[in-house]
């Protein structure tokens, strides 16, 4: 199964997910210059980023905003972005955020596990029901070696404003979505334990983290909030079990580096490169005291 592919890849590679969620004004100046659109630009910078980190990186995290922002030649960048992760034999998860139901989520799941934008996971939000919104996308994962990651308690501030809402026995809504979601992970069990339907958890509002992490052990975590929204490795630690069970993003802390105090003397690729390692080293580190 999927899942197993990307447990794989931490033991050998760390805990590393290079978000590619790529903003024109990330991109250096030359490389701007050298292309004849926005999108040629902005996939150029992705190889060159890829190339620099796929050996130390378990995962990328393409972010379809940044890219049908800019229509018809971003999504170009996007399609041929994923196609290039895939060459260098790495996984590509689709940060869609996808919450539909019926034939509209079927479509979803077509769009994104089929055709120009095939990833190997894609993000999902289950508001409209657990079952509902997720149900078209079973079928990918038993036939088509595909896995999700759907929302369960979020990095971002606004989190507070729904997902800590407690129902009559004092529970948030964020750990009964949990519940329900642990349950169905179950039927998609690889290997490794985990399962192909995981869950995202972001590493910042983290006072009962072990707490939630022992309800949903059977799911494999997608972990944001690191760096630039505030979480540092040690905020990590309580989302891995055995040291595994989960990669963690970064987005700006690593294709923004060569723009650091720390990295700003290299190139923008090397920069990334090294970004990645501090961070990989760094969650190493805590994981091991």
């Amino acid at each position: 199964m999927i899942v197993d592919q990307l447990f794989q890849a931490v033991e050998n590679q760390g805990h590393v997910c290079v978000g590619l969620d790529t903003d024109l004004s990330y991109v250096p100046d030359e490389l701007k210059e050298g292309y004849a659109t926005h999108g040629e630009s902005i996939l150029a910078f992705n190889k060159a980023i890829i190339d620099a980190t796929y050996d130390v990186a378990a995962c990328y995290k393409v972010q379809v905003a940044y890219y049908e922002a800019l229509g018809i030649e971003g999504m170009t960048a996007y399609r041929d972005t994923l196609a290039y992760i895939h060459k260098k034999k790495s996984l590509r998860i689709c940060d869609i955020k996808r919450g539909d139901i019926q034939q509209t989520a079927a479509m979803y799941a077509k769009a994104h596990f089929e055709g120009d934008f095939e990833g190997d996971w894609v993000t999902l939000n289950a508001y409209m029901g657990v079952q509902d919104s997720l149900e078209p996308f079973l079928q990918y994962i038993q036939e088509k070696n595909k896995g999700i990651f759907v929302l369960i308690r979020t990095s971002n501030k606004g989190a507070l404003d729904f997902q800590y809402i407690k129902d009559g026995q004092d529970r948030p809504l964020y750990e009964e979505v949990g519940r329900q979601l642990e349950a169905l992970s179950r039927e998609y069990i690889g290997t490794c334990g985990y399962s192909s339907i995981g869950g995202v958890v972001g590493c910042t509002n983290n006072e009962k983290g072990a707490l939630l992490r022992n309800k949903i052990k059977h799911m494999f975590l997608l972990i944001p909030g690191y760096g630039a929204q505030g979480g540092g490795a040690r905020d990590v630690v309580p989302y891995l079990i055995n040291g595994n069970g989960g990669v963690v993003n970064s987005s700006r802390g690593i294709i923004q580096a060569h723009k650091s105090e720390s990295f700003k003397h290299l190139a923008f690729d090397q920069a990334a490169r090294m970004a990645a390692i501090k961070m990989r080293d760094e969650i190493w580190g805590a994981l091991s005291r």
